[in-house]
């Protein structure tokens, strides 16, 4: 017996799986409990028949009749309840790798603006550090933590009335702009890189989606009164990358400009060009992102789509180009570890998953016990 809760997402792509039908969760229980017929007796080990008849049972193309929530609790409990009969751990079961090697390093968000955090906080929506150079699972965590709180205490210097008030995923919510957020993150990352000998990474979710006007064919930076066009954004990007020394930019453009993707990740240097919005975790998107080159990683997000199956094939895709994954909580996250599982199974060389809050820590507390079982995890190194 297994049990596992699905995520929502406050910053969520058009083309992905909707989260519940329209008459909500109790809505997503009678149609689901309606099929259980159809469920009951399915053979837990084979994920892909799992996932065609959840899609059968749905009927529709983004599962709107038992919502993505009902098709990512079901498929992920499935699968964990096959693992607890064979004895192994959930990620050996899942994976489609002969023996996965290595954990994903952890990516956190430690200053929050757009829809993760209130008005007068930055137009960019997430600043994110990772421990790139850690020796081990508890040391990048520990360097993910050492950097939010010295965010904090640069925010407090700068702002002696500052709250401590948090976004939705635990990263501080100032009053700043986006060039005084840049600052201050990039300042804290560096002090703490000193202190404890190894390299902590910066990246941005810049969300960009979220600031496109479309009607005015503009990227709308309303809280530094500022709007750009595409060949701006991409100069704006890339200057941030340099400046920076960016490892990672998460959705830098809006979720239907392949092209601008493409022309991004041809002239970054030394960052990785990340596709959320643009994928949604969905098989056919992410055939299109690879014949423009539209990028250098994906974002994995399992309620995306919906079944885990379908997100493992998305992901085994993206590892054929040489791209990185990056498994992914949601904004709206619950208690359930598996998103670790889900992380080493699929071979992902991040885990973004937050630096701390319950919600968040059970995926990293969950990263540790599986270092402390098997030795032979090592963390990867990027």
């Amino acid at each position: 017996m297994a049990r596992a809760a699905a995520p929502q997402g406050a910053s969520s792509g058009k083309k992905e799986a909707a989260h519940l039908p329209l008459g909500g969760a109790p809505e997503a229980v009678r149609n689901l409990m309606a099929a259980r017929e159809r469920l009951l007796g399915l053979d837990a080990s084979d994920l892909s028949a799992l996932a065609v008849r959840l899609r059968e049972v749905d009927g529709t193309d983004n599962f709107s009749h038992i919502g993505g929530a009902s098709a990512y609790a079901f498929s992920v409990a499935s699968a964990a309840a096959e693992a607890a009969f064979e004895g192994k751990p959930l990620f050996e079961v899942i994976s489609k790798r002969p023996s996965p090697s290595y954990l994903p390093v952890p990516l956190g968000n430690v200053l929050g603006g757009g829809k993760h955090a209130g008005p007068g906080s930055p137009d960019i929506q997430e600043f994110l550090v990772a421990s790139l150079g850690a020796p081990d699972i508890l040391s990048a965590i520990k360097g993910n933590l050492a950097v939010h709180r010295e965010v904090r205490k640069l925010i407090e210097a700068n702002d002696p009335l500052f709250s401590g008030g948090k976004g939705d995923e635990g990263a501080w919510a100032p009053r700043m702009k986006d060039e005084e957020a840049l600052e201050t993150v990039s300042r804290a990352v560096e002090k703490v890189s000193r202190e404890l000998g190894f390299k902590v990474g910066f990246g941005l979710d810049i969300a960009a989606s979220s600031l496109w006007n479309e009607k005015r064919k503009v990227y709308d930076y309303a809280r530094k009164g500022k709007a750009l066009s595409t060949d701006e954004q991409i100069g704006y990007v890339l200057d941030l990358i340099e400046k920076y020394g960016l490892f990672f930019v998460e959705d830098p453009l809006h979720e239907e400009d392949f092209e601008g993707f493409a022309e991004l990740t041809r002239r970054a240097r030394g960052a990785r060009i990340i596709g959320d919005d643009i994928f949604v975790t969905q098989l056919a998107r992410l055939k299109a992102g690879i014949r423009t080159g539209a990028a250098t990683g994906v974002i994995m997000k399992v309620n995306q789509v919906g079944t885990l199956y379908e997100a493992l094939l998305f992901a085994e895709a993206a590892h054929k180009q040489g791209w990185w994954v990056v498994a992914s909580h949601r904004s709206g996250d619950t208690w359930d570890p598996h998103l670790a599982h889900i992380a080493v199974g699929a071979g992902a060389q991040l885990i973004k998953c937050g630096v701390l809050g319950g919600e968040r820590m059970s995926k990293l507390a969950e990263l540790i016990r599986l270092a402390e079982s098997d030795p032979s995890l090592r963390l990867v190194r990027l």
